[in-house]
């Protein structure tokens, strides 16, 4: 199974990451993450982008707040699919880096998930892998349906008490 790639642009957005590497563990996906700057370490960036997928990676995923550039430097520097996760900063509640993930000129994609969607970039990351692998799709459509089977648990929970 190809692995999926995840930089955060500072430790700062590690409880965010952490939403994604949960989800990945809990659907059997193996991941590698890194701490790399768009701004403070270009050439770490671009070099773990360039080289992903001759590593064994088949989508990245770039969590990173405020200017966000971290998708888009990483989107330059692969053909892989990239999902950016926006991180809330300390100004504009997450706005600025989620303009910023999602205004990519074209030629340069970045899917773009809600500000600190780090579970849901992971889905999204497993919903691209599992494109090519049947078990994982079954994973996900067992997790589907225990999704929805808590719903509908908390509704007939609700309906018994009113």
């Amino acid at each position: 199974m190809k692995k999926v790639g995840i930089v955060m642009g500072s430790d700062s957005d590690l409880p965010i990451v952490k939403k994604a590497t949960d989800m990945l563990r809990s659907l059997d996906i193996p991941f590698e993450v890194h701490v790399y700057s768009a701004h403070r370490t270009p050439d770490e960036a671009r070099d773990f982008a360039r080289r992903a997928r001759e590593n064994g990676f088949g989508v990245m995923i770039a969590a990173a707040g405020m200017a966000a550039h971290l998708a888009g430097a990483v989107a330059a520097n692969t053909t892989l699919p990239v999902i950016g996760i926006p991180c809330q900063g300390p100004q504009l509640d997450g706005l600025d880096a989620l303009l910023s993930t999602v205004q990519m000129p074209t030629g340069i994609p970045v899917a773009t998930v809600a500000v600190n969607g780090g579970g849901n970039a992971a889905l999204l990351a497993a919903q691209i892998l599992a494109v090519e692998d049947a078990a994982l799709a079954e994973r996900l459509n067992a997790k589907r349906a225990a999704d929805a089977a808590a719903v509908l648990a908390k509704d007939a929970d609700i309906a018994s008490r009113l």
